[in-house]
């Protein structure tokens, strides 16, 4: 299986859940797309239960507008009362280390700050945020791999299907057939989405417990 799963946002129970349905193998490609912190209430979780994840299956991590801001927070002092703001939600990610940078574990800096900006494969581009259409994939604005919505996301010059997050579809992931986002805002009462690239099944997890299956050919 090549697996993509969306947005995060501190929702370990959505997290466990969704592996604990997948149930992938060692051999099987988990591309995680960004934003694992932030929002809901167990970032410091969600980045334990990734970084034991990826030493027995293969994980790529993506990285997010969230975890860029965090990093950022650390350089300036706009940057951290931005990634404090409620817009943010950087103030749920400190509360779930203890309160203070000063209580976030190196390997958990080591996990964010080795996160890569996009993923390609034969047939698939992931993403956190989405790509310049008339740009090679290895030649974007940094920004845009963090930033852009996927309402501007037009067919990518590669030929290849564009996976990302990053903006908020509501309760189901939309397919443009060109572009596929998987956000559908996992705190706050939404759903974890989870894509099988191969055959195209759609899982869906909440902080509740629950889950539920669709297929991608029906959005």
């Amino acid at each position: 299986m090549r697996i993509a799963i969306g947005d995060i946002h501190g929702c370990l129970t959505s997290l466990e859940t969704m592996l604990e349905i997948i149930k992938p193998s060692t051999d099987d490609l988990i591309v995680t797309l960004g934003d694992y912190v932030d929002r809901g209430p167990a970032s410091k979780g969600v980045i334990d239960h990734l970084i034991e994840f990826q030493k027995t299956h293969r994980l790529i991590h993506l990285m997010g507008n969230h975890e860029i801001q965090m990093i950022r927070a650390l350089e300036t002092t706009h940057d951290k009362e931005r990634f404090l703001s409620d817009m943010c939600g950087g103030k749920d990610t400190l509360d779930s280390y203890g309160g203070s940078f000063d209580d976030i574990p190196d390997n958990h800096w080591e996990f964010i700050r080795s996160a890569n900006l996009y993923h390609e494969l034969e047939d698939h581009i992931l993403v956190h945020a989405g790509l310049t259409s008339e740009t090679p994939v290895d030649m974007q604005d940094q920004e845009t791999y963090y930033y852009q919505r996927f309402y501007t996301q037009k067919p990518h010059i590669s030929g290849k299907t564009i996976v990302c997050g990053h903006t908020i579809q509501g309760d189901i992931p939309n397919n443009q057939g060109h572009a596929i986002c998987l956000d559908t805002c996992a705190y706050g009462g939404g759903w974890l989405s989870a894509l099988d690239l191969d055959t195209g099944n759609i899982w869906q997890t909440n902080e509740l417990g629950q889950s539920r299956e669709m297929q991608l050919s029906d959005l």
